[in-house]
């Protein structure tokens, strides 16, 4: 029997004749296109889209998604159009397969960004329709079958980039044989030598595990049987880079791994499941910490089924998954299963509420990510195979990749509850907010009106939704305070030719554009705020002033007000750590902004700048904002002093951000940076710490102390 006609006895076994009849026409239609086209091993190209089609069927997907995976390489590799497959299958098989075709048409510098743009193109087409993915998994995972005649160079990445994206999608779609499979294909593409030992010793340990495997199930079923539960019981096979990973994670060798032996048990029902369980753990020990119950908390793939791991016959670990018939077919075709069963169960809708809620953190991902590899990062980021369970305060489960933080918890959330998080509880205890979180975990998150993202947050979360959020809400703010920063430097250099801003007509803003190639005004001020444009330059063009050295001098004496609330786009030099009251000179730095240094910083004069670049600054008078500093204590080494050290830092109204220390025989060096208000606030600081008698010597240092000499504490 040909492939076509297993294609057709196969559709025939569910779809209506009528269905039948369009998906021999879309065969036809295939032929036809790739007629005289060939793959690599020399196979006529038409068996490719059959062989996908023939995938989908395993799944029971719709017609309008088998005819999309017949022709699903027809626009892209021949002459028929999208508009010619909408005229004869109708415009949503048609859009399906524009969703799967390829952007070739575009020219990009590197492999990495065309890449990254089809997965983002595919993406959007997925959130639109489901099926799109599905096709493409199925795709792949042929492409993955007949990867040996592909150069190894060639298979050696498209394996990778299967094990990174494709699997993970599979999994996350809960699409379980297909993700082992890709899993497996992979691994053998991408380390040929340790698949085929493993293959190997597989194949041979095999063939003496039936009668321990049989005298399991046996014992299972016996037991069961006696208390009355129908239950379908049969040994589990796991996949080579599952055990890979296993002899990875946990150095262990391949007997060890092989010695669990895992079993399947089907039962008719819910509580059937935990009847089971009961007597499964009276005839075998439990392993304590082995248990997992994700049938009361499913997977974000909607997987459920009841895991424990038991004590077997002398000693053999056994590994148990105990499902009902229904969280089986959820457990093989995940998303798929909305094709295969058409019962309105409602944990199939739930999948599908769940997987759309993906889909759509998905697309606000890619609209925040600026290019397409970047939206990459994140998707890889999200596709995390293991899950922690945490609780809102109100009961609600969330689930998150395992080592999440209070921060991804506050974006899952709502994304203003991420952007004005200051504080987090875990089980009503106050946490950092870099705390990672574990399951069962009920999480609090504490917010302030005024509060905005930190920088530091992206060396810690982990979720793509917190990473993106807190990129383009920092970008964002840093062009806003760029440009509120600009515009004051042009009305300064305007001021010394004579003129202010609010004189400058129209004509000479659209002028200045032009010339400029800017997209508007607040562009170019955001460029004088991050140093890419000269504001002297930009207001001689402003006020139409001709270039001359009398005029340059006026323009460098006006002085820029500090005003402690420019936000990123004034940074303090964090050689000389400024505080208010220090004498204080700027330099523009370009795509940073304004950096602040004290007037005798050393790392300014030997750097690469010239005095020609420095700008005149002062602080405002009112300046109400903490500032970071470094002191130095040389300090008795006697029992007690660190706690006297930071009572009177705090009798000071000082906030302690950092403590080091480094030992000096019989005296001992401690680093702190502290937060003041300014020099007079300071200096209060060291009069109290003065005052302790264990305290020798005291000084502000400009730079921090020699990391070799500091410990962290």
């Amino acid at each position: 029997m040909s492939e076509v006609e297993e294609l057709i006895q196969e559709v025939s076994g569910y779809l209506k004749p009528e269905d039948v009849e369009h998906i021999q026409r879309a065969v036809e239609l295939s032929k036809t296109a790739h007629q005289g086209q060939f793959r690599q091993s020399g196979e006529a190209y038409v068996t490719h889209p059959i062989a996908v089609a023939r995938i989908l069927t395993q799944l029971h997907l719709d017609t309008q998604a088998i005819i999309a995976a017949l022709l699903h390489d027809v626009v892209e590799d021949t002459e028929i159009t999208a508009t010619d497959i909408a005229s004869q299958f109708g415009k949503p098989v048609a859009d399906v397969v524009e969703g799967l075709s390829k952007i070739d048409k575009l020219k990009f510098e590197t492999v990495a960004d065309a890449q990254a743009e089809n997965f983002r193109k595919m993406l959007l087409a997925m959130a639109r329709d489901v099926r799109v993915i599905l096709i493409k998994l199925a795709d792949r995972l042929h492409n993955m079958r007949t990867l040996g005649s592909v150069p190894p160079a060639k298979s050696a990445r498209i394996a990778k980039e299967t094990l990174e994206i494709y699997a993970p999608i599979a999994n996350r779609l809960g699409l379980n044989d297909i993700f082992h499979e890709l899993e497996d294909l992979s691994f053998r593409y991408l380390h040929p030598n340790r698949y085929n030992v493993l293959a190997k010793a597989l194949k041979a340990a095999r063939g003496n595990r039936p009668e321990v495997i049989g005298k399991i199930q046996d014992a299972i079923r016996l037991r069961l049987a006696e208390n009355h539960i129908q239950a379908e019981v049969k040994g589990r096979e796991k996949h080579l880079y599952g055990i890979y990973l296993k002899m990875q994670a946990k150095s262990l060798t391949f007997s060890q791994v092989l010695d669990i032996y895992g079993f399947r048990v089907l039962v008719k029902d819910v509580n059937a499941c935990y009847i089971a369980l009961g007597l499964l753990h009276g005839l075998y020990k439990p392993i304590p910490g082995k248990f997992k119950d994700y049938i009361a908390i499913p997977k974000a793939n909607g997987y459920q089924s009841l895991h424990t791991t038991l004590f077997g016959p002398y000693g053999t670990p056994i590994e148990v998954q105990i499902r009902t018939e229904e969280m089986a077919r959820v457990a093989d075709a995940g998303v798929a299963s909305h094709w295969l069963y058409k019962t309105g169960e409602t944990q199939i809708n739930e999948l599908h509420v769940k997987t759309h809620q993906w889909l759509q953190s998905l697309l606000e991902s890619l609209s925040q990510s600026g290019d397409s590899v970047e939206f990459l990062e994140h998707l890889k980021i999200d596709l995390f195979p293991d899950e922690v369970y945490v609780f809102t305060p109100q009961g609600k489960i969330l689930s998150l990749p395992r080592g999440a933080t209070t921060v991804d918890f506050a974006y899952s959330v709502h994304t203003d509850i991420g952007n004005r998080c200051v504080a987090a509880k875990v089980n009503f205890e106050l946490v950092p907010l870099r705390t990672e979180l574990n399951n069962g975990d009920r999480v609090e998150i504490i917010t302030a009106p005024h509060a905005h993202p930190n920088p530091a947050w992206l060396s810690f979360v982990v979720t793509s939704k917190a990473r993106s959020q807190i990129r383009h809400t920092l970008k964002t703010m840093h062009q806003e305070e760029s440009a509120a920063l600009g515009e004051r430097l042009l009305n300064q250099a305007l001021q010394a030719l004579g003129k202010k801003l609010a004189e400058i007509d129209d004509a000479s803003w659209d002028k200045l554009i032009r010339e400029s190639s800017a997209k508007s005004r607040q562009e170019i001020f955001t460029d004088i705020g991050l140093g890419r444009s000269l504001n002297t330059v930009i207001a001689r063009k402003l006020a139409m002033v001709t270039e001359d050295s009398s005029l340059q001098a006026a323009a460098s004496k006006g002085i820029i007000t500090i005003l402690g609330t420019e936000g990123m786009a004034v940074q303090f030099g964090k050689c000389c750590m400024p505080i208010p009251g220090d004498p204080i000179i700027g330099v523009i730095k370009s795509g940073q902004g304004l950096v602040v240094h004290t007037h005798d910083c050393q790392t300014l004069r030997k750097g690469k700048t010239t005095s020609d670049d420095w700008l005149d600054v002062a602080w405002d008078k009112n300046i109400n904002k903490l500032f970071e500093v470094n002191i130095k204590l040389i300090v008795a080494n006697q029992r007690g002093v660190l706690a006297k050290v930071a009572t009177a830092i705090a009798e000071a109204d000082s906030n302690i951000e950092n403590v080091n220390f480094s030992s000096e025989g019989d005296y001992t060096a401690l680093y702190f940076t502290l937060q003041v208000n300014n020099r007079i606030h300071l200096a209060n600081v060291m009069r109290n710490l003065r005052l302790i008698p264990e305290v020798t010597r005291i000084t502000r240092v400009k730079n921090a102390p020699p990391s070799g000499q500091v410990k962290q504490q």
